[in-house]
């Protein structure tokens, strides 16, 4: 037999499709001459490809081994170890082809790719450098090593390299997706936009690229436009779970249209139930219409979760379930390792004395938003004297006229939406700020990946996230004897601040409209039938609670509705969410003995007619785990009595806080019984709760809650003495800021 004419038939048949003729043939010659090498080799690579690695891998480990100076065998053994996963193996392999064959292009770039999957990515870096030394043309090559360059952080010098391979083959535009994704991590958002818009175009049913360009739209909260490009991307991939939980979360947060959310969010559930923060999300979304079918098992599995340390929940989503603070923040440090880890600090150096201290407020609230309200006086009244005060707005203008007062409030505002995390950061480092404030923290527009990079020396979080961040690079959290007891101190991850009175800031300048509306004018009863059938008639009760609909837990209302029961004629006063809450909660009155007409919605209106309004109200009953918070502190300034349970964690303890630094602690109650005991005993004393309604008047111009000025000295203490630490060089510490009982 011609061992090399039959290998070469063999080879042949092999290329045309003909398997079983060219194993056949293969294996007539190995049975004439077992060791010849090229009929191992390729017999090997034969049985790869039906499937039986195993056998394979003996083969061209056989060939490898008779001829250890053969490039064919080692290149097939080393190929078919990578195949198998054997990645240590395989990248020896690589190297010893290479010192075989210096420069081979086809094992650089092999062993290029293998380093990266192995998480190597500056190796793989250098392997396709040695590669495009040889060839200074090949796009492929330069499109691998930009992806390298990606996993690496290196996204400017990836950006070089994916523009080389377009310049080289201007067809290869998968690039453009990936360069996409490089500009945007440079902040360089509009000229990502336009690539993800390049790569769509070249292949409009490129699936990845039309998700990629909704999800930047997104941030640049171009919302309609990114909506379309969802709806592109889910056309063509029906099933992408990514897509459908972006998207389904984006149809709630922006667009409120609720069914269509949840459909999207239970649709990315089915297809991966384990997936990161699915299960946290959909249920947070389902609270939002009082849907609590299934509410207790889905709440364990929840906390069961975070108990392992798995990503099952946001931190801001679990604040409406969680009375745990030790769940709480491991929630928290769980959900900042994945999405937020701490990067290489931009400040490096030794804080030095100046004149003013330079404060910095992130936030994306600079507009119509509780935050906004709560904030604008302290901007305003900083002691110029000692402080410059910098605004880095990462949301945008509305043009309303608490806009135009916070742009009139900051030395600066900065926009900082437009720019990626580490752009925002280098903006915010050329500032030259000594404490840099994180207003949203995980709520609202959320920023902590410019934190992660700490371009302050002092980082703080302060008022819009009630508890703790979990991240080692944010140094103290703004807070009172009353939200964070000294009990639960081990369970926040910053240096706690505490306040003298409320952590909470209010404005004195919230307007509340002059006229009042009637009882009728909004819906509510005037009057009812006295019980002892004398004809007489008194004013009918009038419970509410305006917190945001997802607050509204199962046990909330169970005690709301024991309540209602109690008091004939009562009636719930809420504030309007969408239609699937509003039956939700009728059908769940309707179950606990409760006429669902009894609940009566509250249509969204300006600020200053919501205040007017509250004053019709007789008590605000809260929720738990989460109270009402920028709404605690609307009730009472618009004059309206509220009775709290004090919970466990700092979410369940704010209108506590609220009402002690108003002097009304008599409205909170220590646990759940005492809560609805005290709400009875109001509803039935109405000369008592009328005594309330003075005293609460009687405070507003002294009490500590409302005097703006009192808590911008104490915030300012606050800020010099954390500045002292810095100043030392000391670690963040805890301490109490001191001010008047």
């Amino acid at each position: 037999m011609n061992l090399q004419a039959t290998c070469a038939k063999a080879a042949a048949l092999h290329k045309s499709g003909d398997s079983q003729a060219a194993e056949r043939l293969y294996r007539e010659v190995l049975a004439a001459a077992p060791d010849y090498i090229p009929a191992l080799s390729l017999l090997g690579v034969l049985r790869s490809q039906a499937g039986h690695k195993e056998e394979a891998l003996a083969l061209v480990a056989r060939a490898a081994s008779l001829d250890p100076a053969s490039v064919p065998a080692a290149m097939n053994y080393a190929v078919l170890l990578q195949e198998m996963g054997q990645g240590g193996d395989a990248l020896r392999q690589w190297d010893r082809l290479l010192s075989l064959k210096p420069g081979f292009a086809a094992a650089l770039g092999s062993r290029g790719n293998l380093l990266r999957l192995l998480g190597r990515s500056r190796e793989a870096v250098l392997s396709y450098d040695e590669l495009l030394a040889a060839e200074p043309d090949n796009a492929a090559a330069w499109y691998s090593r930009a992806i390298a360059l990606m996993d690496d952080k290196r996204s400017d010098e990836a950006v070089t390299s994916f523009t080389r391979a377009l310049t080289l083959n201007p067809d290869f535009t998968v690039a453009f997706n990936n360069r996409g994704h490089a500009l945007s991590q440079l902040g360089r958002m509009e000229e990502a936009l336009a690539d993800f818009g390049r790569a769509v175009a070249a292949d409009p049913l490129n699936a990845a690229a039309w998700h990629s360009r909704a999800r930047l739209l997104q941030g640049l909260m171009r919302y309609d436009e990114a909506l379309e490009s969802f709806n592109q991307a889910l056309a063509i991939a029906p099933d992408d779970f990514a897509a459908l939980a972006a998207r389904g979360y984006m149809l709630w947060d922006r667009f409120r249209r609720y069914a269509e959310a949840v459909s999207d969010l239970e649709r990315a559930a089915a297809i991966n139930p384990d997936a990161d923060y699915i299960q946290g999300d959909l249920l947070h979304l389902k609270m939002h219409g009082a849907d609590w079918r299934g509410f207790e098992v889905q709440r364990t599995r929840i906390d069961e979760g975070v108990r392992a340390g798995r990503r099952v929940v946001r931190p801001f989503a679990y604040e409406a379930l969680s009375s745990s603070p030790a769940d709480l923040q491991a929630a928290a440090a769980i959900y900042t390792a994945d999405a937020f880890p701490a990067q290489a600090p931009l400040w490096k150096g030794v804080a030095q004395a100046r004149e003013k201290i330079r404060i910095g407020y992130v936030c994306g609230a600079f507009k119509r938003h509780a935050l906004a309200y709560l904030a604008a006086g302290l901007y305003e009244k900083h002691d110029r004297g000692q402080f410059e005060v910098i605004g880095f707005d990462a949301g945008r203008s509305d043009s309303s006229a608490i806009r135009t007062r916070l742009e009139s409030a900051f030395d600066k505002l900065i926009p900082i939406t437009a720019l990626g995390d580490a752009a925002a950061a280098e903006k915010i480092m050329a500032e030259d700020i000594d404490i840099l404030v994180n207003v949203d923290g995980y709520s609202g527009h959320i920023r902590m990946g410019v934190f992660a990079r700490r371009p302050a020396p002092v980082q703080v979080n302060w008022l819009g996230f009630p508890g703790t961040l979990g991240a080692a690079y944010m140094d103290y959290i703004i807070a009172d004897r009353i939200v964070i007891p000294e009990i639960d101190r081990a369970f926040y991850s910053e240096a706690i601040v505490t306040m003298p009175h409320a952590y909470q800031v209010n404005d004195t300048k919230r307007a509340i409209a002059q006229k009042i509306p009637t009882r009728a004018g909004q819906g509510l009863p005037e009057l009812r039938r006295s019980e002892h059938g004398d004809g007489r008639v008194g004013n009918a009760f009038v419970f509410c609670n305006f917190n945001q609909s997802y607050k509204i837990t199962p046990e909330s209302f169970a005690a709301f509705m024991r309540i209602m029961r109690r008091v004939p004629g009562s009636v719930l006063w809420l504030l309007e969410a969408n239609p699937v809450f509003h039956e939700n909660l009728k059908a769940a009155a309707g179950r606990q003995g409760v006429d669902g007409t009894r609940r009566i919605f509250a249509p969204i209106v300006p600020l200053e007619e919501h205040l007017a309004r509250m004053k019709l109200a007789d008590l605000f009953l809260d929720t738990l785990p989460y109270n009402a918070h920028t709404t605690a502190s609307d009730a009472l300034w618009a004059g309206l009595p509220l009775l709290t349970c004090r919970g466990t964690a700092f979410p369940g303890r704010v209108a506590a806080s609220l009402l002690n630094a108003m002097g009304m602690g008599e409205l909170v109650a220590e646990n759940p019984a005492a809560f609805e005991a005290l709400a009875l005993q109001l509803a039935q004393d109405r000369p008592r709760l009328n005594a309330l309604r003075d005293k609460l008047a009687q405070n507003r111009g002294s009490a500590p809650l409302f005097d703006t000025d009192l808590y911008r000295r104490h915030i300012e203490q606050a800020y010099k003495t954390m500045w002292e630490q810095a100043k030392r060089g000391a670690r963040p510490q805890s301490f109490m800021v001191e001010g008047s009982p």
